[in-house]
């Protein structure tokens, strides 16, 4: 092996180590109350037509999201959530990316969500669709480990448009 192969490895161990030193486990959970606003789909009535997804119903979520902190800035996760929307029950899967651009005691954040929805609507089966949300809030940093955050933001799923208040700790 040639001395220019040798360094190249031990630059390479030396940033993959420090980078890893940066991050960290992260797990959250969150409640939210889902404000339902409009449909973004205006569909013509056809014979087999059930009425829309969601027909205006404000719904609740509890969400669960494991996920790597790095330098306590930026998370990276996967989440799985419980919805309900007046009755009608629901799961999503997501990807979850937070961004805090100020690691102060209170800061704000910016987020997004987007991932799979699927609820035991009116139709047989149920529905599927996809999940995109996108928002900011506020970050109170209890401890080193420690959050508590709210948030609201823009979400768009089941064909309709949802104001979602959240609150969540991050642990």
């Amino acid at each position: 092996m040639d001395k220019i192969s040798i360094i190249f490895i031990l630059f390479f161990l030396f940033v993959v180590s420090n980078g890893f030193s940066q991050t960290s486990y992260s797990f959250k959970i969150e409640t939210g109350f889902l404000n339902s606003r409009y449909h973004y789909v205006d569909i013509d009535p056809g014979p087999n037509w059930q009425g829309y997804y969601l027909n205006g119903e404000n719904g609740i979520d509890l969400n669960i999201i494991n996920g790597i902190n790095y330098k306590d800035k930026f998370l990276v996760g996967l989440g799985l959530g419980y919805l309900n929307f007046e009755g009608i029950n629901g799961i999503s899967v997501f990807s979850d990316f937070e961004y805090l651009p100020i690691k102060t005691r209170i800061g704000p954040l910016i987020y997004m969500k987007a991932g799979y929805s699927h609820l035991w609507n009116q139709y047989e089966n149920g529905t599927g669709d996809g999940l995109v949300e996108i928002g900011a809030g506020l970050n109170f940093r209890l401890s080193s480990d420690i959050h508590i955050y709210i948030k609201s933001g823009f979400m768009m799923t089941q064909q309709s448009t949802i104001i979602p208040f959240r609150l969540g700790f991050k642990l």
